[in-house]
């Protein structure tokens, strides 16, 4: 039964937090993916009477990560314990694409932090980021590396430019560092200081590519255009507060544009929020209901017509008593994320 725009559809629960979402990449898929704590990674069928796909438990431990190529039926994942894993859904058989390796022993994990696929021409790639400072592109055919940069701290957050084949990750030391991935290799084309003064939770590009929007700890989302690489006219970046209940202040956890209203993002945060800006006017369109606990993922289906959200602690406050995590599904209006003139 397809959702109604408004409502929140409910799809499962899941026993350990929730880590991603992402819709399948096939157009007009009601597919949607989702990885966990606990090692597992549904599938959900938004408008199906009986949402529950499939389950399947990883070899990974805790799965952190999540992407979607659009390659056959297939979800790729990144563990804790640094592996990428494919996962085959009509088989539900997944195997090993590669590894990020711990630099020295006694440090940090290599914990594959973030993965995105490339999309586009690549669609057989995925690039990945880790704690242990790596950035590494797989090639899923031969699952093998294509090639791996050093990065300037643990990777937080990392998005994909599938028109100018850019990749952007968010790090330690609040740097953004761009890569131009194009010719078998990366350049890096461009690192700066974030205009955020907290660490960086999450990244997204434009969906033209011309600037990114990055959300922080500290409640705040920046909006950076990237003019230094010539595909962007010149214009201020800006910052604005979010998230935010009288005097306590909520990181923002997650941002996704929506595809056919390009510069209209929804921003999901610890205070169990969800809020529908407007990038380009600097004007909040929508305001969500508030969910039970806070809002790990989101992710707009193929049209922008659904919202899939992950209510899911994110431990902000410590180990501590918190209500089930779920994920849902809320239908779209146009008239909640159209941008609307100044």
């Amino acid at each position: 039964m397809a959702t109604q725009s408004g409502e929140s559809k409910f799809l499962a629960k899941v026993a350990d937090g929730i880590s991603s979402l992402s819709y399948l990449p096939k157009e007009k898929s009601s597919l949607l993916a989702s990885t966990c704590w606990d090692g597992s990674v549904r599938l959900h069928d938004t408008k199906g009477s009986n949402p529950a796909v499939m389950v399947h438990q990883m070899e990974s431990g805790p799965l952190l990560s999540l992407a979607t190529p659009n390659l056959g039926s297939t979800v790729a994942t990144g563990g804790l314990d640094g592996s990428i894993r494919l996962l085959d859904i009509e088989s539900s058989t997944s195997r090993l694409i590669g590894r990020h390796k711990i630099l020295e022993p006694k440090t940090t994990g290599a914990a594959c932090s973030c993965l995105q696929a490339m999309g586009l021409e690549n669609e057989s790639l995925l690039v990945s980021a880790s704690w242990s400072k790596k950035m590494t592109l797989w090639d899923i055919r031969s699952a093998s590396s294509v090639f791996d940069i050093d990065l300037p701290g643990k990777a937080f957050a990392m998005d994909v430019d599938p028109i100018h084949q850019r990749v952007v990750v968010a790090t330690s030391g609040r740097r953004n560092c761009f890569f131009d991935i194009r010719r078998g290799k990366a350049d890096l084309v461009l690192d700066r200081e974030s205009s955020l003064k907290f660490q960086t939770r999450c990244v997204n590009f434009f969906p033209d590519g011309t600037g990114i929007a990055l959300g922080s700890v500290e409640g705040r989302v920046g909006i950076e255009f990237l003019d230094e690489l010539g595909i962007a006219a010149p214009m201020k970046r800006y910052a604005f507060k979010c998230h935010r209940v009288n005097d306590t202040v909520y990181p923002v956890n997650c941002i996704a544009f929506h595809p056919r209203f390009k510069s209209s993002f929804v921003t999901g945060g610890c205070d169990g929020a969800l809020f529908i800006w407007d990038g380009m006017n600097k004007k909040k369109l929508t305001t969500i209901s508030s969910f039970p606990t806070s809002i790990s993922s989101v992710a707009f289906n193929w049209d922008g017509t659904e919202l899939a959200i992950a209510s899911s602690y994110t431990f902000e406050e410590g180990d501590r008593d918190h209500p089930q995590d779920e994920i849902l599904v809320r239908g779209v209006l146009d008239s909640e994320c159209q941008p609307k003139r100044k």
